[in-house]
């Protein structure tokens, strides 16, 4: 799916060092690497980063359904946190399983390799 780079990044993302590595039709995989300013006091990546990540992730999924002509916003999520991550990247997986017309429910995976880190699930409003 060839989409202009300003449309898949926001501000927030770039500070936080999201990068978008697939996008097709209601799918987006969306990386972030640890660094230091991600770390929460236990040393271990926030899981306030990881909740950000999921939400940008499950929201290019979003746009790439309804297109990126329409604008969606989170109304609920979820997450389950699994385990913590010391180093590394991380990758979230986020699937739009119901593509309603005016809501849209998603579902995201965070994985490290091939270990879950994070499970959630949210619904977003088509605007």
């Amino acid at each position: 799916m060839e989409i202009p780079a300003g449309l898949t990044e926001s501000a927030f993302s770039q500070l936080l060092g999201c990068r978008l590595q697939r996008l097709e039709v209601g799918e987006a995989d969306v990386a972030l690497e640890l660094t230091p300013q991600l770390r929460n006091r236990g040393q271990k990546l926030h899981g306030g980063a990881i909740f950000s990540l999921v939400d940008i992730a499950m929201g290019l999924a979003c746009s790439s359904t309804h297109g990126f002509d329409q604008q969606s916003a989170t109304i609920e999520c979820k997450i389950n946190y699994i385990r913590a991550v010391a180093e590394g990247e991380v990758l979230c997986r986020a699937r739009v399983i119901h593509p309603g017309r005016r809501t849209l429910v998603v579902e995201a995976d965070v994985i490290q390799g091939e270990k879950l880190v994070a499970k959630a699930q949210g619904t977003f409003a088509v605007l």
